[in-house]
């Protein structure tokens, strides 16, 4: 495999990368201007930890590669129009403007930053995963891959429009809010029966469908610490949770999310929000065990977190009667399944 410091040397490796910009987000949340596709100098200083004075003598050196992956500076009426659009208030005579492909860029290019570091070995680890899949053999269009195809269809639409429908139902609903729940669980068996089906079909036909989800995680692993707390919130008072209240913050004593179950058991949450090649390990769980069970005196114990956890860490919370929601199950989860220990 090859080594990170490899693409800051080689601008044909670099090359070759640029269009993962998500890994961006996946390593750090990277804010972006009102238009939704370009960051300022001071963001992306911002972004990677380091001066802007950094920032600037790395386009200096290497600006001809950042003009072709999406580096610009504004002046003039051009200026004047995209200050217009964004509606940022500034008197400056020029803006330099970074695209998410030049951002990436620089990830290639800086060395002195531990961001740009990590994005480098994400993005190299991702691009090795995805060269040593399997290459997927064309076969003949036939009436069973149609039918494949009409079933992934089928299980797009179920899982992206129709169980959010019942979720916000079920969210503003008081009356009928039993009934609701049991037809979306009724929706997402029929979704699942669907999935394994198109898994099975890939297996006999010798192909691994094991690729690393991107939808519901991804928007996720763009999130800062609380957002990422509201979205747990927000999950659990859809399950039926009650009195959910995000304490997350300083001083908030290793607990970030606290409420009731659906049938009044007290709940503590402890989320974190890591990168995907992190770990959440023994000690991490030993800590939120004396605030869960000594602190809040928690009969249902979360901790949710958007990594794996280590085995130790798993047989730990077992022990402890903490539940881990790790980066799979909180997928789901965020999808409409719910916890089992909320039901």
């Amino acid at each position: 495999m090859i080594n990170e410091s490899a693409l800051l040397e080689s601008k044909t490796l670099r090359g070759s990368v640029l269009e993962r910009t998500d890994v961006l987000d996946r390593v750090k949340a990277l804010s972006l201007l009102p238009d939704g596709m370009h960051v300022t100098t001071a963001m992306v200083a911002a972004y990677f930890q380091v001066r802007v004075k950094a920032i600037r003598s790395l386009v200096m050196d290497h600006r001809a590669e950042l003009e072709a992956n999406g580096y610009h500076v504004l002046t003039g009426t051009e200026l004047s129009a995209f200050k217009a659009l964004s509606g940022i208030q500034s008197r400056t005579p020029s803006l330099a403007l970074f695209s998410r492909r030049a951002v990436l860029n620089v990830a290639m290019l800086l060395r002195d930053s531990e961001v740009a570091r990590q994005v480098r070995v994400y993005l190299l680890d991702m691009e090795y995963l995805a060269r040593t899949q399997p290459v997927n053999n064309p076969v003949p269009t036939d009436t069973s891959s149609l039918d494949d195809r009409i079933d992934q269809r089928i299980t797009h639409i179920l899982g992206k429009t129709v169980v959010p429908m019942f979720n916000a139902l079920i969210e503003t609903s008081g009356e009928h809010r039993k009934e609701l729940i049991a037809l979306r669980t009724g929706v997402q068996r029929i979704e699942r029966r669907l999935h394994q089906h198109h898994a099975r079909l890939k297996r006999l036909e010798g192909v691994r469908d094991d690729r690393p989800a991107v939808g519901v995680m991804a928007a996720m692993d763009a999130m800062n610490g609380s957002a990422f707390e509201r979205h747990i919130a927000k999950l659990l008072s859809r399950d039926g949770c009650t009195n959910v209240v995000v304490e997350g913050g300083h001083g908030d004593r290793g607990v970030d999310v606290i409420g009731l179950t659906a049938d009044g058991r007290r709940l503590v949450v402890q989320c974190k929000r890591y990168a995907p090649y992190l770990s959440i390990s023994s000690p991490d769980i030993q800590k939120f065990i004396g605030s869960a069970k000594v602190l809040y005196s928690a009969e249902v114990a979360l901790f949710v977190a958007t990594c794996p956890f280590t085995p130790d860490a798993l047989h730990l919370a077992a022990e402890t009667g903490i539940t881990a929601v790790h980066r799979g199950v909180l997928e789901e989860w965020s999808a409409g399944e719910t916890l089992k220990i909320l039901e």
